[in-house]
């Protein structure tokens, strides 16, 4: 990507808070996944209650080591973090929403969910053993669909991406060779294509270049008119990445069966399921220095998970079920000062 456009990708992570920032009670920092939705439940927020967020979109990896260093009130992350993990950072990690990861493509003629793929041949395109469109595996799934007999450009996250964590614990459960080969990872030590750094690099990555395929989160693939390819799901169908397939693979979830819910939504069974499903996470201190700001944190996505469903479901995420939100009160009553007083009661 040039310099200018990058920067320009990047810029527009992070310019929709700049008139909030300036009067920002809460900072946080990580996952660009939930940047739509975080965004928009800020601007609602900050009209309700004149509290303002201030929330850089720089990747979960980014988020984690922000919240870590305690430069910011929250971070954000995609790809949870183990118990062990947890403890060590003294930090506790809840959901706030859960949503898609879908592939995009830039292809001369093909319109949104036009092109079919399954796990295998993605994992293969990202690997670089199938190098062209027209690759009789592709041509196989898409009769009718005029492909061009083009190479293909995979465009991957450059940065620490929990995106990349998602989708590369996908492409692990599609196929042993990717699996055995690269593995699931926030980054990996990709073989072929190019990158852009956030869900923003590579959406504007994608398109610019022609016959590109890249993967973002669904929000950035509606916002920015990018045709999804529909992927087979474990059950053998093709849904639509909407906000009901994602709920589909999560209705079986137990968010108990690990610490901090951080559980996968992955190739999940069930006929209407997306099989790139996923929650995203925050992260804040269980003792933290500031408690009062702690609090705000925790009031506003106590608001968020009472008054933001429908902004979130406009975007195609999913909300939170009300038992779940239920649990989350339960952990943040954990954190407390330094008075020892939880930082949320309710």
């Amino acid at each position: 990507m040039k310099p200018f456009a990058y920067a320009l990708a990047l810029g527009l992570a992070t310019a929709q808070f700049a008139s909030a920032a300036l009067a920002a009670d809460i900072t946080g920092a990580g996952a660009t996944f939930p940047f739509p939705v975080y965004s928009k439940w800020a601007e609602a927020y900050r009209k309700e209650t004149g509290t303002g967020l201030n929330y850089q979109s720089i990747g979960s990896g980014g988020g984690i080591k922000q919240i870590q260093a305690k430069t910011v009130d929250f971070g954000a992350t995609d790809a949870p973090l183990k118990g062990e993990q947890l403890a060590k950072d003294g930090l506790i990690q809840f959901p706030t929403v859960m949503g898609g990861v879908v592939t995009v493509v830039n292809i001369q003629g093909v319109e949104p969910g036009k092109l079919k793929l399954t796990g295998d041949v993605i994992a293969d395109i990202y690997a670089g053993k199938i190098a062209k469109w027209s690759d009789p595996r592709i041509a196989k799934l898409n009769e009718g669909v005029k492909l061009p007999d083009a190479n293909v450009t995979p465009v991957y996250r450059s940065d620490a991406s929990g995106t990349t964590n998602i989708f590369t614990t996908y492409l692990s459960q599609a196929s042993e060779t990717w699996k055995k080969d690269f593995g699931a990872a926030t980054t990996i030590s990709w073989p072929v294509g190019q990158g852009g750094k956030g869900n923003e690099g590579v959406t504007a990555t994608v398109k610019q270049v022609p016959n590109s395929i890249g993967y973002v989160e669904s929000a950035y693939a509606k916002q920015n008119k990018l045709a999804h390819a529909l992927i087979q799901n474990k059950d053998g169908n093709f849904p639509e990445p909407t906000d009901k397939a994602f709920q589909a693979a999560a209705a079986s979830a137990d968010w108990k069966a690990a610490p901090g819910f951080g559980i996968s939504l992955t190739n999940q069974a069930g006929a209407d399921a997306w099989p790139i499903t996923a929650a995203t996470f925050i992260l804040v201190h269980k003792e933290p220095a500031d408690a009062a700001k702690t609090a705000e944190v925790f009031k506003f996505f106590d608001w968020a998970y009472k008054n933001g469903d429908k902004l979130a479901s406009d975007l195609d995420y999913v909300p939170l079920p009300d038992n779940v939100v239920g649990l989350i009160h339960e952990e943040w009553k954990t954190v407390k000062g330094k008075d020892g007083k939880p930082a949320f009661t309710n």
